[in-house]
């Protein structure tokens, strides 16, 4: 639920056509259900999204982290006459990290997030501003795969569509179909089509009462459309599921984390982004600000920053006269900022940044703290060309296709980068418990281990000699400045959601806890999605924009504008 990247990287459950939820996907959009603000509406208003007062044009704020959320809150920040002072460890784009294989022209390895639901209109906003094109994601069972094969307890399954595998996945389908509607789901759908804020909150809070405490798994095996099936039907959900892939790996999170995603069809209608998304948070630092921005007409955050961001954020505390902030590089340079907005992983506030702690409530540190990141682990490689698109002269079949097995590759996706180029394969896309087995492997090692099972799978099919150029792989929970690929809710955990999301507003905290905001998908309730990072970030902006005196238009409120009206419900402590 991705995500991350997904925000990022994105959900082993996303994908379009295959066991997915009933209901229409027009006008579905990630609206809600937690904080049912129009965020693509708030956006793309004539009037803007507010301003500040004149004095405190130019006022620094520090961005940690250059990932969507980051690049997001900087480029808002900038058009409303701030500065923002970016800090990053590595590269731009975070998990929206991209891979251009050496002499591949034009072949890309998406590492993080790689496919983008419609949606998520709100990300899709800076997407269409900067030009981005984007075509369908080859998910499994749908035109864009061509072909899928299912193989399962030892068991191969060729398929166009659904109705090509045996009568056993289209009753593993059904009764996910039916099993959503126990729970009202169309009626969830029915309130976000038709933007009725009211009445989704009134059917989604008392969803929130009601499973908050409760996994994935209990509602699958305490479902009347399950207990109807055999013990071999959950367990084909948890290796094939809908989407992408098993939902194995989130059996154990809570329930309303994967309802999220099948009400707000981030499993439908996905895209691939040409060229790679990384494209998205790198555009956006060189972005002009928006019309009517207090900065010069053409400025952008490359200009503002000297064409460089600044080093990894090693400390942060508040100024000795506590007015403004202070920010340690990882070189040991202290700069003083008048707020701060961080959208690095939560962990990472304890781990690779030195983050006084009275910055935030100790409720807040629990929240941090008790956010637990999901494994993830991606093996690339580059072929000469997408031999999988020849026909087997005795079958009548596609030579190879897109792969969901229970096997240690657990979904291989290929990727087609146009008449008589390079294409791209990726063996192995896995997670949890599956990603760990891979985490002390080298590259090569995980490339062969992924060969050896496709070779169980596709017997007659030499990939080895087709692979040319250097492989690549990404295991995100090995990374320090990440470690995990996103944010997976357990039962329990949507008190920590709720104080993490609602931290923009901050009328009511201390003084010595106002002006560093927090923003990124594992802040948002829906972790793994872009959207979900644009959506915090904007939160965020409306925080500095208010913490400067500063307001949204009468005409276009704020997420903060009506918080009061939307808020997430807040369960007793």
């Amino acid at each position: 639920m991705t995500a991350a990247a997904d925000a990022t990287t994105d959900d082993p459950s996303a994908d379009e056509g295959f066991l997915t939820g009933p209901g229409e996907p027009a006008g579905v959009t990630m609206f809600g259900p937690d904080f049912p603000f129009p965020f693509d509406d708030w956006i793309s208003h004539r009037a803007g999204l507010g301003a500040i007062p004149e004095q405190a044009h130019g006022r620094e704020v520090a961005i940690i982290g250059a990932g969507l959320a980051g690049m997001v809150s900087a480029y808002e920040l900038m058009s409303l006459g701030l500065k923002p002072v970016i800090y990053e460890p590595t590269r731009i784009g975070g998990r929206l990290r991209t891979h251009r294989f050496e002499g591949g022209d034009g072949a890309v390895a998406e590492l993080g997030g790689m496919r983008f639901p419609r949606s998520g209109a709100a990300f899709f906003h800076y997407a269409d501003r900067l030009g981005l094109t984007h075509r369908p994601f080859p998910n499994p069972l749908t035109e864009a795969a061509g072909s899928t094969v299912i193989d399962l307890w030892g068991e191969t399954h060729y398929a166009r569509t659904l109705d090509d595998l045996p009568e056993f996945y289209r009753e593993v389908s059904d009764a996910w179909d039916a099993a959503l509607e126990e729970i009202g789901f169309t009626g969830l759908q029915d309130a976000i089509r038709r933007r009725d804020a009211a009445g989704l909150k009134r059917q989604w809070d008392e969803l929130v009462r009601t499973w908050d405490d409760r996994t994935f798994y209990d509602f699958i095996a305490s479902s009347k459309a399950f207990s109807k099936l055999s013990f071999r039907h959950r367990e084909a959900f948890g290796q094939v599921g809908f989407g992408t892939g098993g939902w194995d790996s989130d059996f154990p999170n809570s329930m309303l984390e994967i309802l999220r995603v099948a009400v707000l069809e981030c499993d439908t209608d996905q895209r691939l982004i040409e060229g790679g998304v990384e494209q998205l948070p790198r555009g956006l630092w060189d972005l002009p600000v928006r019309p009517g921005s207090p900065w010069p007409e053409g400025t952008t955050l490359a200009a503002l920053h000297g064409g460089a961001t600044l080093p990894a954020a090693s400390a942060i505390c508040r100024s000795a006269d506590g007015e403004a902030f202070d920010v340690r590089d990882r070189w040991g340079t202290t700069r003083r900022h008048d707020a701060v907005v961080a959208t690095c992983q939560s962990w990472l506030l304890t781990t690779e940044i030195d983050c006084d702690e009275s910055l935030f409530s100790q409720d807040m540190w629990m929240a941090f703290d008790r956010t637990r990141y999901m494994q993830s682990t991606k093996t690339f490689v580059m072929v000469d060309e997408p031999f999988w698109k020849r026909t087997d002269p005795a079958t009548g079949r596609d030579v190879m296709s897109m792969t969901l097995t229970d096997r240690l590759t657990r979904g291989t996706y290929l990727f087609d980068n146009g008449p008589g180029k390079p294409a791209v394969i990726c063996l192995s896309y896995s997670w949890m418990s599956d990603s760990l087995k891979m985490l002390p492997h080298s590259i090569d090692r995980r490339v062969d281990l992924a060969l050896n099972a496709l070779a169980k799978i596709y017997p007659d099919v030499d990939i080895r000699s087709h692979i040319v150029g250097d492989p690549v792989t990404v295991t995100w929970e090995d990374d320090p400045y990440f470690l995990g690929a996103f944010k997976g809710a357990l039962p329990g955990h949507y008190r920590y959601n709720h104080r993490m999301y609602t931290h923009f507003m901050q009328d009511g905290a201390p003084d010595a806890e106002r002006g560093i905001f927090i923003a990124g998908d594992d802040v948002s309730f829906t972790p793994a999605w872009a959207e979900g990072a644009v959506q915090t970030a904007l939160n965020a902006v409306w925080g500095v924009m208010h913490h400067f005196g500063g307001a949204s238009s009468p005409e276009n409120p704020g997420p903060g504008d009506r918080f009061a009206e939307l808020a997430p419900v807040a369960l007793p402590e």
